[in-house]
């Protein structure tokens, strides 16, 4: 694997621009610990899948399954071992590669619309299992969660148990500016292997399969191998990402495994630009970002919006804009979503692209007369 001078500069900007979202996002209101620490996890998760979905064509409508899973692994660390973050990290990332590795042996038989049908079988039976069959290990519809009866095996061993039930980091609990940061730093780690994984002979194969999965087959390369490890490694992703979701919320239930939290993660990877590095991050902080604005606006604060129209029009604008906000606000999200797809196709990195190249060409348009003298 190799990685070119302007990778690792991407990488340092990258690492720069995570670490520094509390001072550049306050401006708009999103310069808090919980909402920065959803657009690092959902960001990682968003990286995994773009891993599948971007570098090899394979498109998943059941990756919320293995983040359901993280989280379950993560909280069952949490009560029978250590309240230590990272014991539950690489439980939910093991757990979670087996989980793929399984459903990824049947699905991968499949290819196109029957292998995203497969998927989404798997995770609403997943779903549903964790509701019924499975309530002695997922707790229900309650979910699963920690309490001070648990054994803890290791902290009580070692004298250190956690009263208060707070993920840590070796004694540094995990909540406020703590955990985003560490959220952070995870998250620049996989932006750094998803950088690697796309620069390998491994993600070139990746690719050709996107480009031409049956001329690879003619040629002699065996492409479900790839395809397995693509599937395994994205959920790997996915289980830190729900191991993530339990450390700054030592909870886990079923709806993290919905087909609804499937369905998030192929947007935020659309609407950020299928294929690119960045593009998976952007899209899941655009979307967390516009879920925090939209979901939180009601009657109330759209009357104090539109308090300077008359009273009739008031109404009449408030009753026009309350579906779009609040319980509705994914009907704002869908045609954000619309309006990228027809005149985006490629995403937000596409419109920056655009913006980067126009704005190349009107310089070197300035230039160019004084290039002929």
């Amino acid at each position: 694997m190799s990685s070119s001078r302007s990778d690792y500069l991407l990488l340092a900007i990258f690492a720069l621009a995570v670490l520094t979202m509390p001072i550049w996002l306050a401006p708009i209101g999103a310069g808090y610990p919980d909402i920065l620490q959803k657009f690092a996890i959902f960001g990682i998760f968003a990286l995994g899948f773009n891993i599948l979905f971007g570098f090899s064509g394979y498109l998943s409508f059941g990756h919320a399954a293995f983040l359901g899973t993280g989280s379950y692994a993560a909280v069952w660390m949490f009560k029978l071992l250590s309240m230590n973050a990272l014991i539950a990290l690489v439980f939910a990332i093991a757990v979670a590669g087996v989980f793929a590795f399984l459903i990824g042996f049947v699905s991968l038989r499949r290819s196109g619309i029957y292998f995203s049908i497969l998927t989404l079988a798997f995770a609403q039976m997943s779903y549903n299992l964790a509701y019924s069959v499975l309530t002695p290990i997922t707790n229900g519809e309650t979910g699963l969660q920690v309490s001070g009866s648990d054994p803890r095996i290791l902290d009580h061993m070692f004298g250190s148990p956690s009263g208060r039930g707070v993920p840590d980091l070796f004694g540094l609990e995990l909540q406020g500016w703590p955990g985003f940061y560490f959220c952070a730093i995870l998250l620049i780690l996989a932006f750094f292997v998803t950088m690697r994984i796309r620069n390998s002979t491994f993600g070139l194969m990746l690719f050709a399969i996107k480009s031409n999965q049956n001329r690879m087959n003619y040629t002699g390369f065996s492409t479900r191998p790839y395809l397995l490890a693509a599937f395994v490694i994205s959920g790997m992703y996915a289980g830190l990402a729900g191991g993530l979701l339990a450390v700054t919320d030592p909870l886990a239930g079923a709806d993290r495994m919905q087909w609804t939290a499937s369905g998030e993660v192929v947007l935020m990877t659309i609407l950020g630009g299928v294929g690119t590095l960045l593009g998976p991050v952007i899209g899941a902080a655009v979307m967390k970002y516009l879920e925090q604005i939209f979901s939180s606006f009601n009657e109330g604060v759209l009357h104090r919006a539109f308090d300077f129209l008359p009273g009739g029009v008031q109404d009449f604008m408030v009753t026009i804009v309350s579906p779009f906000v609040g319980e509705g606000w994914h009907l704002t999200l869908g045609l954000l979503f619309m309006l990228v797809v027809i005149f985006l196709p490629g995403g937000i990195m596409e419109g920056l692209r655009r913006v980067s190249g126009r704005f190349k060409g009107n310089r070197g348009e300035a230039t160019a007369p004084h290039a002929g003298h």
